[in-house]
């Protein structure tokens, strides 16, 4: 039973929170995962414990319950041989009744100790369940954590991935943007290049034709 206990207490006390910080656990759900299931292991163990105590004890009372009865039960019996006068039957139920109460009082105080062990043991158990609650509860807790980190991070992702190719797109727009304005410059440039080319030939060619004209009138 000593043993039994010492194993509950270091269940009980156990910090899992030690065991998730352990550096080379990449995986904490994993990890509080597979402890969950060693101490559901340890609870059932325990769950099964305190039922054969549950019907340790009531064997004991029923134990109990008989030998207080048969006491009593020869106790009477003597008392009725005693008036009929029939002594060895007297002597015998008084032996009977010794033996029958010396039993019922053993049986009293081994009930109560299997009463008081059982106790321990039911005190023990659900401290156990208490403890296996709030580690289902850590875990939905951290499961939550978890949720929201991978989808912040799949988030980012996508924001990332979003803003770089808004940047690439607007890059490639502006240089589009340059190459047009480029194209209409030289345009622009070989248009005017051009007009006034032409200008300066017609200027050219219209000027000896004036002078020709003059000269004739």
């Amino acid at each position: 039973m000593a043993n039994l206990f010492s194993r509950i207490k270091q269940t009980i006390s156990a910090d899992f929170h030690e065991v998730l910080d352990k550096k080379e656990q990449k995986n904490p759900i994993a990890l509080l995962n597979q402890y969950l299931r060693d101490c559901e292991k340890e609870v059932e163990k325990v769950r099964k414990l305190v039922e054969r105590q549950n019907l340790l004890k009531e064997e004991f009372i029923r134990e109990y319950h008989e030998a207080s009865s048969l006491a009593e039960k020869r106790n009477s019996q003597a008392v009725i041989a005693e008036k009929a006068g029939e002594t060895e039957l007297e002597a015998f139920a008084k032996r009977e009744h010794q033996q029958y109460e010396e039993r019922a009082n053993k049986l009293k105080l081994s009930l109560e100790k299997v009463t008081e062990d059982l106790t321990n043991l039911e005190q023990k158990y659900e401290e156990m369940k208490h403890r296996l609650k709030d580690m289902y509860i850590k875990r939905m807790e951290l499961m939550g954590r978890e949720n929201v980190a991978r989808a912040t991070h799949r988030m980012n992702q996508v924001v990332d991935a979003n803003k770089a190719e808004h940047s690439y797109t607007k890059f490639n727009e502006m240089e589009s943007y340059l190459d047009r304005l480029e194209h209409q410059v030289n345009s622009a440039y070989h248009h005017n290049t051009i007009d006034a080319r032409i200008a300066q030939l017609e200027k050219e060619i219209t000027q000896p034709e004036e002078k020709t004209h003059s000269l004739s009138q």
